[in-house]
């Protein structure tokens, strides 16, 4: 593994943990020569899972652009990236627990909606606002309303 500050080659692992119910394992290193500490992920290689787009095209599942798209959404919020990679691995366990080969974007667009609808309701609406690509301010006023009519959460009695 090379240091992504220095490019040096050898490290330590400082710590190691299993995440997404045991399927990565995530280690924290530290880079012998700068100091520099950083996480790697550990998967098990799989064949990989294709996402059909809305035009009918097929591309593999990229986690990477699934996390941006996310945190473009949370932009600004007071969301963490703990809360973020949580958020992923919640909406990965879902929408692979079929273990389907491939995967409509629809349901994984869904599926995050879900997730951020509980977490942030402004990055909601911001990821909401690009997935669903609305067409006017209409559009965005229905989605809004929906959030409004939600009943509000109870706060937890002490």
């Amino acid at each position: 593994m090379r240091c992504p500050s220095c490019g040096h080659s050898e490290d330590r692992v400082v710590d190691s943990r299993s995440t997404r119910e045991g399927a990565a394992t995530r280690r924290r290193r530290e880079c012998l020569q700068c100091s520099h500490r950083y996480t790697t992920y550990e998967y098990v290689e799989k064949a990989p899972t294709l996402v059909v787009k809305k035009d009918g095209r097929r591309v593999p599942f990229d986690r990477d652009k699934l996390v941006g798209g996310i945190i473009h959404a949370c932009q600004k919020r007071p969301v963490s990236r703990e809360e973020i990679d949580h958020l992923v691995a919640r909406v990965e366990s879902r929408v692979f627990s079929g273990a389907a080969d491939e995967i409509p974007s629809r349901d994984i667009g869904e599926a995050v909606m879900v997730e951020l609808q509980d977490l942030d309701e402004i990055a909601y609406v911001r990821f909401a606002s690009v997935y669903r690509s609305f067409r006017d301010v209409n559009q965005f006023m229905d989605e809004l309303r929906v959030l409004l009519d939600r009943p509000p959460e109870r706060e937890p009695e002490s």
